[in-house]
């Protein structure tokens, strides 16, 4: 059994939280949410519309955070997973998690991203050098954190494993799992 710590916010993807939450138990792995705070977390829905240039926002289901950022240590756990959504705006933002997240990086353990996740990883300074892919809106930031952005649904590059948006759930956790199977 793998311990996953899962990161995510207010506004984060909803969809994308209980996805890997209910992926990663149905493996036999422990999965941690962590969040700015302890508490229940607003989450929100994103979806594509025709007549859209981007997506757009509803209200998603509810999810606990087990534990605040700034509690969160690289030690007890395997891999670190920052899902999309906006918390990914605000989260970059935070030393703790952004220093929680180099010292994943060093202790050479997993790391995974999905969607605007990667905005925590491209403050952390861990995509340069990378291939790497996410919401495609999101790829100029990649771009000048001096990773590579790559069309595929989910990318594998080392340690690192990211994908573009929740359309890629099969691509990624197919990554993930043989990750943390490995």
């Amino acid at each position: 059994m793998k311990r996953v710590l899962i990161v995510t916010g207010d506004a984060g993807e909803g969809y994308e939280a209980w996805y890997a939450i209910h992926r990663l138990r149905e493996a036999g792995h422990e999965a941690v949410v962590a969040a700015p705070a302890r508490r229940r977390l607003h989450m929100v829905m994103h979806d594509f519309e025709p007549g859209w240039d981007t997506y757009v926002e509803r209200p998603g289901y509810g999810v606990n955070a087990d534990v605040a950022l700034a509690e969160v240590s690289a030690d007890g756990f395997d891999a670190v997973l920052i899902l999309g959504g906006r918390a990914p705006e605000y989260l970059r933002h935070n030393d703790h998690l952004l220093a929680a997240i180099r010292a994943f990086d060093a202790q050479g353990k997993w790391l995974f991203a999905i969607c605007h996740g990667i905005q925590v990883f491209n403050a952390a300074g861990v995509v340069h050098g990378r291939k790497v892919t996410c919401y495609e809106h999101v790829r100029s930031e990649v771009v000048q954190a001096g990773g590579e952005w790559q069309k595929e649904q989910a990318v594998r590059d080392g340690r690192m494993v990211t994908a573009q948006t929740w359309e890629s759930h099969p691509e990624f956790y197919r990554e993930v799992m043989a990750c943390l199977a490995g």
